[in-house]
């Protein structure tokens, strides 16, 4: 089911609230990430910094599909299969989840209200769910 335009709106929000902030918010989400799943730290470039940047954009992009679904800003069939080349299994999707919920509270603090991380948390898993399914990626 996909997320109320009052949700996505709050999302949204929040994230153009971390805007002067991509690149330390995507640094803590990398460090969160690897220190859950020191494992996953192979897979990603040395360039931390860059694939950051990435993810953050991304984030943005797959927002704005949230926003407006007619008007696709991201082939996720594409980014999907990119996941799976770099060996992204279904698994991985939680400790992602999880690196970015710690991420979002040490960056909003307490604007991160228990409904605004429940629907960051929906997002995450409709962003996921659609990447997983369209790009294939294995369990």
């Amino acid at each position: 089911m996909p997320l109320s335009p009052e949700k996505i709106a709050r999302v949204r929000q929040s994230f153009d609230e971390l805007q002067p902030l991509h690149e330390p918010t995507s640094m803590q989400f990398y460090e969160s990430l690897f220190a859950r799943e020191p494992e996953l730290r192979s897979l990603f470039r040395e360039d931390l910094k860059g694939q950051g940047m990435r993810f953050m954009n991304t984030l943005g992009l797959l927002l704005a599909d949230m926003e407006h679904p007619g008007k696709p800003s991201v082939n996720y069939s594409e980014l999907g299969k990119l996941h799976r080349v770099l060996g992204i299994r279904q698994a991985h999707f939680e400790p992602m989840k999880e690196a970015l919920m710690e991420t979002l509270k040490a960056r909003l603090g307490d604007a991160l209200t228990p409904s605004l991380e429940a629907a960051w948390r929906e997002a995450f898993d409709s962003f996921s769910e659609r990447l997983i399914e369209e790009g294939e990626i294995p369990a």
